[in-house]
């Protein structure tokens, strides 16, 4: 002990020291045992369920996109937050920020959209593993196949009926027929002529997140209320691949998407001839004869695997021809004997048209003159 310390000094230190303990075993004993492994006092899962407004949820989902944390916690926060509201603990205590790594489809690596990601958590919360199966693959059904945002989210933006308002104008409209973010945000970047980084975007994502809110309230309701009845049938599109691709002896598929929104129709590249399996550079070759009457073959060359793109173009800019739509095709060098007639299989007047190959990141236009 240190000599220039007095007895009464060292008393009055030793209290505060011991008061200092016992406040810290309190705040410690108050964490629910968090960092010693003490069990937390919360129900077991799944979580009780009560009904609640699904417009709340759409309006809570709209406005936690704009927070800065995206749309997985976007929408997690729109159905947990209104289950807070109406029903307090044990959703009090949870930190929706957990969802936080689903953003731009996982931290921007644009895989399942982070709206239905943070739903489907929501649902899984409150629900067995059996009833979130159907929920949730409900759920996905329905993104693919609904035009989002949905009439109503849109026309509470234009309105200025949410709590933030960043832009207030009707949106374009589009189906994705995929759960994907990449996919979905590209088709409707292209639908409406924006860029992913514009304001447009952004508030169509957050609508969007308001609508996956609501309409995973409105599951959870239905299912509540013994009234849940599938509405989502899985497409033939996707029954056909499957017959052949998920059911055959390889087995080498295990999806209920629709195949098509990222692989094309692998049925609309009759007549393409692949004359050489390597291939160094991308390339669309000038098609040969040129000028032509009444036919031209058109000849590419793909380095590496790629979704591809082959369309002709009339000097307006109109589409005239699909000889390839998005069809994935293996590296190679191809040729297509094209007849001039458009894909209803109508004769072309004589003109100028342009051929256009879209492969990956690869573009490239050749100039076709027919003369009849």
């Amino acid at each position: 002990m240190n000599k220039n310390l007095t007895r009464k000094q060292f008393l009055r230190s030793g209290t505060k020291v011991a008061a200092g303990v016992a406040v810290g075993a309190t705040v410690l004993g108050g964490m629910d045992g968090k960092l010693f492994g003490a069990k937390a006092d919360y129900p077991a899962w799944p979580w009780p369920y009560t009904q609640v407004d699904p417009e709340t949820a759409r309006y809570n989902g709209h406005d936690a996109f704009w927070s800065g944390k995206g749309c997985s916690y976007g929408a997690f926060h729109g159905v947990v937050q209104t289950l807070r509201d109406a029903v307090g603990e044990p959703f009090t205590s949870f930190p929706d920020e957990i969802m936080l790594y689903g953003y731009g489809g996982g931290v921007g690596w644009g895989a399942t959209c982070g709206a239905i990601n943070g739903a489907a958590a929501a649902i899984s919360l409150v629900s067995t593993k059996e009833v979130t199966a159907k929920l949730v693959s409900e759920l996905y059904g329905w993104y693919t196949l609904t035009e989002l945002p949905t009439a109503t989210s849109n026309q509470m933006g234009a309105s200025s009926a949410f709590g933030v308002n960043n832009y207030t104008e009707l949106l374009p409209q589009n189906i994705s027929h995929s759960p994907l973010c990449h996919a979905s945000v590209t088709m409707w970047c292209n639908e409406a002529g924006k860029k992913e980084s514009d304001i447009e975007r952004k508030e169509r994502c957050a609508r969007l997140t308001g609508d996956v809110a609501a309409y995973a309230v409105k599951l959870l309701n239905d299912e509540l209320a013994g009234q849940y009845a599938p509405l989502y049938t899985t497409p033939d599109s996707v029954t056909a691949c499957m017959s052949c691709h998920g059911a055959s002896m390889i087995g080498n598929v295990a999806s209920k998407m629709e195949c098509q929104s990222c692989h094309g129709d692998p049925h609309t590249t009759g007549g393409i001839r692949q004359t050489g399996e390597i291939a160094l550079n991308y390339e669309l070759n000038a098609n040969y004869p040129n000028p032509f009457n009444p036919g031209t073959k058109l000849s590419f060359s793909l380095p590496r695997g790629e979704n591809v793109f082959l369309q002709v173009f009339d000097e307006h800019g109109r589409l005239v021809s699909t000889i390839v739509n998005g069809t994935h095709m293996t590296p190679g060098t191809y040729e297509y004997a094209w007849n001039a007639n458009t894909d209803a299989n109508m004769p072309l007047s004589s003109g100028t048209y342009f051929a256009r190959l879209v492969a990956g990141k690869f573009v490239k236009t050749q100039k076709m003159i027919l003369m009849k």
